[in-house]
C-alpha cells in the first residue's frame, strides 16, 4: 500500500503530511511516524510553527485502519493500536511549537481527534465530521478528552451517540472544532500563507508560552489516554463489535 509520513521544512515553518491509500485512514504504523516526525519538528530549532495536514484531494482522515481493527484478537494487541492515537494526541499536546491544523475534506473519528489536537484549524466546506466508533461497537474514548476539551461535552455527546450522521464543517466551526473555514482548498490555502507568515515573523518565545496555555490541566492525559485506550482494546475484541467491523468492510 502506498502510505507514507514526511516533513517539509521551509524557512521555519515544518508541514507534516501523512497519506494512506485507504482515504487517510490510521494504521499502527503510520501513527509511529506521527508520532516521530511531530517530536522531531518539536525539538528541531530550526522549525517555530508545524502545519499537520493530509494528502489527497478528498477524505482528511478515516480515522482507524479497520483492516488492523479486524486483526486484533487479543486485549495486548487492541490497547497498543489504540495507544497509537493516544501517543499522537500526546504528542501533539506536548510539542512545544504551535501546530496549525489543515483540515480539506471529512474527519472521521480518530480525524476528528488529530483536527481537536491542533492547535488551530483551518477547512473546507467539504470537512464535514463524523465519530463513528460507537456504530462499530467501540465508542471515541482515547480521542474523548481532546475532542471534549476542544468542543464542549454536549458537542462531544452529541457526535459520540449521533454516529451515523455527518456534520457540517459550519456546524463543526460553531462549536470550536474549526477556527476557519473557505469554500475552497484554494481560499484555504492562501488564507494559510498569511495566517503562517504573521506567526513565523511573531516572538517564538511568546508561542511557546501560549502553547503551554493552551494544554494546561493536561498533565494527567498519558495516564487517562491509556486507560482510554485499554477500554478500546477491550471492546474491539466483542463479537459485536468484530461483527459490525466485518459488515463495514464488506461494503
Amino acid at each position: 500500500m502506498n502510505q507514507f509520513v514526511k516533513t517539509d521544512i521551509d524557512q521555519g515553518l515544518a508541514t507534516i503530511t501523512f497519506f494512506t491509500e485507504a482515504s487517510n485512514s490510521l494504521p499502527g504504523v503510520i501513527l509511529k511516524e506521527l508520532v516521530d516526525h511531530i517530536n522531531a519538528a518539536g525539538t528541531n530549532e530550526a522549525v517555530k510553527l508545524i502545519v499537520l495536514q493530509s494528502g489527497g484531494d478528498r477524505t482528511f482522515c478515516a480515522g482507524a485502519s479497520f483492516d488492523e481493527l479486524a486483526a486484533i484478537n487479543d486485549i495486548l494487541t487492541g490497547k497498543v493500536f489504540f495507544m497509537g492515537f493516544a501517543n499522537v494526541i500526546n504528542a501533539m499536546r506536548k510539542c512545544p511549537k504551535i501546530i496549525i491544523g489543515r483540515i480539506h475534506g471529512k474527519a472521521v473519528g480518530g480525524g476528528v481527534g488529530l483536527a481537536a489536537a491542533c492547535d488551530y484549524t483551518m477547512a473546507t466546506t467539504h470537512a464535514t465530521v463524523r465519530l463513528s466508533e460507537l456504530a462499530v461497537g467501540i465508542g471515541p474514548f482515547v480521542i474523548g478528552p481532546v475532542v471534549e476539551r476542544r468542543m464542549g461535552l454536549s458537542a462531544f455527546s452529541q457526535m459520540a451517540l449521533n454516529a451515523t450522521e455527518w456534520q457540517t464543517a459550519e456546524w463543526a466551526k460553531t462549536h470550536g472544532l474549526y477556527h476557519e473555514v473557505f469554500d475552497t482548498s484554494a481560499l484555504l490555502d492562501d488564507y494559510l500563507k498569511r495566517f503562517t507568515t504573521i506567526l513565523l515573523n511573531s516572538n517564538p518565545l511568546a508561542l511557546k508560552e501560549l502553547k503551554t496555555i493552551f494544554w494546561s490541566n493536561t498533565d494527567h492525559w498519558d495516564t487517562l489516554l491509556e486507560s482510554r485506550a485499554a477500554i478500546s482494546g477491550e471492546l474491539v475484541l466483542s463479537t459485536f463489535t468484530k461483527e459490525a467491523i466485518a459488515k463495514f468492510k464488506a461494503g
